[in-house]
């Protein structure tokens, strides 16, 4: 069950993936040392010291804190595959889109809001690239569900036009929430 829709679009990118990422921490964090050219940056980028980097690479530690490890293996995801995960973006962006399954509460500007699991919805091209780019670009958790929001409204409650014109749909409470690209 993931209640956060960038998590869910990173999982959804991680089944593009060929290759399992790294397991251990050390090989894990040489990975990212070799990714981001440098311990330091590698430090850096994990907020511990560059001493602390090395010595994961050297093999002198072994088992990290439960924070860190968890910080470390959303790292390298995020660096794993580079290719495969540009290519999964522009498939989704320009001809698949992707399907959204999620359980939430949704409003009207008519209508009390109330908790709805929408089955799945296959959401056009345009919003696909639209999510992948605000991810991307750092964009809140609320930002990201705006943009669902809105695909939802169009594509589900307003049935792409042909009902339900200027209908204002608000999106929150997420209880669960699935991306498939």
């Amino acid at each position: 069950m993931v209640n956060s829709l960038g998590d869910s679009l990173d999982l959804a990118l991680e089944k593009a993936f060929t290759r399992p990422a790294p397991k251990s921490a050390q090989a894990q964090v040489k990975y990212m040392v070799k990714q981001l050219k440098g311990t330091k940056a590698a430090a850096m980028a994990l907020g511990v010291s560059q001493r602390t980097v090395e010595r994961y690479v050297k093999g002198q530690i072994k088992r990290p804190r439960h924070d860190l490890a968890a910080r470390i293996e959303r790292e390298v995801k995020k660096c794993w595959q580079p290719q495969l995960r540009a290519k999964a973006k522009k498939k989704a962006a320009s001809t698949d889109g992707i399907v959204l399954t999620t359980t939430a509460r949704y409003g009207y500007t008519a209508d009390d809001a109330r908790v709805r699991a929408l089955p799945s919805q296959a959401l056009p091209p345009q919003y696909a690239e639209a999510l992948f780019n605000a991810r991307e670009n750092g964009a809140s958790e609320q930002d990201l569900l705006k943009i669902a929001a809105e695909a939802l409204g169009q594509v589900y409650f307003r049935d792409s036009g042909r009902r339900a014109h200027g209908l204002k749909v608000e999106f929150t409470d997420v209880q669960d929430i699935r991306i498939d690209l």
